[in-house]
């Protein structure tokens, strides 16, 4: 990245998140969310592609990873929490919108922002995370998706996953990512930064309380979960934790969606293809360049 980087700490929904920001401070401003087991540095190939656009970017570390804080308690990571951390950054940038885009569980937080506070996202992007009512419906109904989110069940036991991911020198996180992804993407340069990030005080359980809350603490109910912000949603094909069939009808419930797959990228889609996510970014965001 040749961009310069600043570091913030941000105010939001009662807890400091750490971000990186970087553009030109008038630009329109993107949020980058990224998801597990990733901190802000899952975006380092979007966030220079989008700085040098014109785009003002912040890419913070979600609440229990990395730098920022981790509250306690399951319910601290709900659905309701997480879109209201995504408001509050919103408000701590001194915007009244912003274009969202997330990938994974920053998928499944940039949805439910979307759905909830429409007035306050310009345009949202989705990649490998399907909207949260069709996840809920192919884990209670799709036997093929309950054998790849085996995991989900694992993450429900209290303390032995954290105990196990330090003990094992982060392992599963390892393995998260180069297990599923293609050979060389993650380097042992960016494995070592990761490693660093999980390694935080309090990180492995605030990471691993989105998997409890997901299954133990449902958001409120919302008169409709249809998205009336203009939605793409990106796709890599080879995922192995979330089937393809996922993504249709995500787009489904959207009233201005648009599906795109990637059939040659996997779960890291912005990895992979950063070329092309980029490019697609761009050219759905390019009504908003001042």
């Amino acid at each position: 990245m040749t961009s310069q980087l600043k570091q913030r700490y941000l105010q939001t929904n009662g807890i400091t998140l750490h971000a990186v920001e970087a553009g030109p401070a008038d630009g329109p401003l993107v949020i980058l969310l990224h998801g597990f087991p990733e901190f802000w540095y899952g975006w380092r190939y979007q966030i220079e592609a989008l700085a040098k656009a014109g785009y003002r970017v912040l890419a913070p570390d979600q609440r229990g990873y990395n730098l920022s804080d981790k509250p306690k308690g399951i319910s601290a990571y709900n659905l309701d929490a997480l879109a209201g951390d995504i408001l509050g950054l919103i408000d701590a940038m001194g915007r009244e919108k912003a274009c969202l885009v997330g990938h994974d569980w920053g998928g499944a937080a940039a949805w439910w922002a979307a759905i909830k506070y429409p007035q306050r996202s310009e345009k949202l992007v989705i990649l490998n995370a399907p909207h949260p009512k069709v996840m809920r419906w192919n884990m209670l109904h799709n036997r093929a998706q309950r054998h790849k989110s085996w995991y989900f069940l694992l993450f429900q036991i209290p303390f032995l996953p954290e105990w196990r991911m330090r003990k094992d020198n982060w392992r599963i996180g390892v393995q998260a990512l180069r297990g599923s992804s293609r050979k060389g993407i993650f380097s042992d340069a960016d494995i070592s930064r990761y490693r660093k990030a999980w390694s935080q005080p309090d990180a492995a359980n605030g990471m691993l309380n989105w998997y409890r809350a997901a299954l133990r603490r449902r958001p409120k109910r919302v008169p409709s979960q249809r998205v009336t912000v203009p939605t793409l949603l990106i796709w890599g094909t080879q995922d192995r934790f979330l089937g393809r069939e996922l993504a249709q009808p995500s787009i489904d419930l959207c009233e201005e969606g648009k599906l795109v797959f990637i059939e040659e990228a996997s779960h890291w889609v912005q990895h992979e293809e950063p070329a092309r996510v980029n490019e697609l970014l761009l050219k759905f965001f390019a009504t908003y360049v001042k």
